[in-house]
């Protein structure tokens, strides 16, 4: 029996691997159209390898999925964080997991990841054959079974219903040179959304010299990858600077005023906000009179400093790519395949993981998570029909 994945990344050398250790008399073979394999693994987390999420911080897999959520709920039933964290550390990689609940390898090296898949690779006789673009299901008619596990953007196989791929976790790019003068700068805990939509996101969110970036950014860019596409990258945007509600501001900027009267706006920094960040707030919202002391704050003066604080106004002028990791939404239509072992519905044989799926989260580990799950549960379902067809049959 011989198995061929297209596709030597994370999904793949998963899927292989698995493969192997359940069924050893398999031949498998990834094929990978480029000279190097795993290349993705090798920059991911900053060349760290965020390979999974504790997930203590989800409730609903629908916050860190924004597309695949259901199927992976049903996915983790066979394998999920809890399987891979066990995995990783039976195959001799310590993990550590941060407080922000990422998983990394101890060592906070990707090549560990990528030393212990090509290892196994090489124990259990899997051929990687790179170099080796497969276009057509044709030129793997010898094998018994197809895995395609060839990353986002690539879906393409005949028969199988997919659904266009977009972007779906970068950074906005905002023509304000006043605030882009504020590149480096880090609020903690701010909520970025796109008025007139569900779309919102908190975290911490850093300003850079083309925008807006960090953890509030990426998320909300993911939940929001298909209409952003839509809208050619061009939305309003809306940012509380502070995470709070408007009457919770106000108040903390009256009883700023009693405390402080004859103090300066611009000295007085409420909610801890970074010193750069406060002072393009004020001038942009009082202009010339940021140099009043705060007595002299009128209401509707008082009532425009806390609209920037809580629905300060930009405008998406354009996507930046995220330089860690490259994700998109779309791929392979989840309704084109069996739920419980990811074999296309109509092509019997033929199996999707990774990223090649409408499967895709948010930045923090969830993404390899996905890789794990849907490769492994590729390596079972095969492994069960081999078994099924060498059982004899009853009669």
């Amino acid at each position: 029996m011989k198995t061929a994945i297209v596709g030597g990344g994370a999904a793949g050398f998963f899927a292989a691997i698995n493969l192997k250790e359940m069924c050893p008399e398999m031949q498998v073979t990834i094929f990978e159209k480029s000279k190097k394999v795993l290349a993705k693994v090798e920059v991911s987390g900053g060349g760290r390898c965020n390979c999974t999420n504790s997930f203590e911080a989800v409730t609903d897999l629908s916050q860190v999925y924004p597309r695949g959520h259901r199927l992976l709920k049903r996915l983790f039933k066979t394998f999920d964080y809890r399987d891979a964290y066990a995995w990783f550390e039976s195959h001799g990689v310590r993990l550590v997991t941060q407080e922000d609940h990422c998983v990394f390898p101890m060592s906070q090296d990707s090549h560990t990841i990528i030393n212990l898949f090509l290892a196994e690779a090489k124990r259990h006789g899997i051929e990687i054959r790179t170099q080796c673009k497969i276009e057509s299901l044709d030129e793997l008619k010898d094998y018994d079974f197809k895995v395609i596990t060839t990353g986002g953007g690539t879906a393409s196989m005949a028969g199988v219903p997919t659904i266009e791929a977009v972007p779906s976790l970068f950074t906005f790019s905002i023509e304000d040179e006043a605030l882009r003068a504020l590149m480096g700068t880090v609020v903690e805990d701010a909520t970025a959304s796109i008025p007139g939509t569900k779309f919102k996101s908190c975290g911490p969110l850093l300003i850079t010299h083309w925008g807006m970036s960090g953890p509030a950014i990426l998320k909300l860019s993911s939940h929001a990858a298909r209409e952003l596409h839509e809208q050619n990258y061009q939305m309003p945007l809306a940012v509380n600077w502070t995470s709070l509600k408007e009457p919770e501001i106000q108040q903390e900027l009256h009883e700023i005023i009693i405390r402080h009267p004859q103090k300066q706006i611009a000295t007085i920094r409420p909610f801890g906000l970074p010193s750069r960040l406060w002072d393009y707030l004020v001038a942009k919202t009082l202009g010339e009179r940021a140099q009043n002391r705060w007595q002299n704050l009128n209401q509707k003066e008082l009532n425009r400093l806390t609209n920037a604080l809580c629905n300060d106004q930009y405008q998406i002028a354009g996507r930046a790519a995220f330089k860690d990791e490259f994700v998109t939404c779309g791929g392979i239509d989840l309704s084109g395949i069996n739920p419980n072992t990811l074999e296309a519905k109509t092509l019997p044989q033929l199996y999707f993981a990774g990223e090649v799926l409408d499967i895709d989260g948010i930045t923090g580990g969830f993404n390899f998570q996905a890789a794990w799950t849907t490769a492994y549960v590729v390596s079972m379902a095969i492994t069960q029909q081999v078994r099924c067809s060498q059982s004899p049959s009853e009669g």
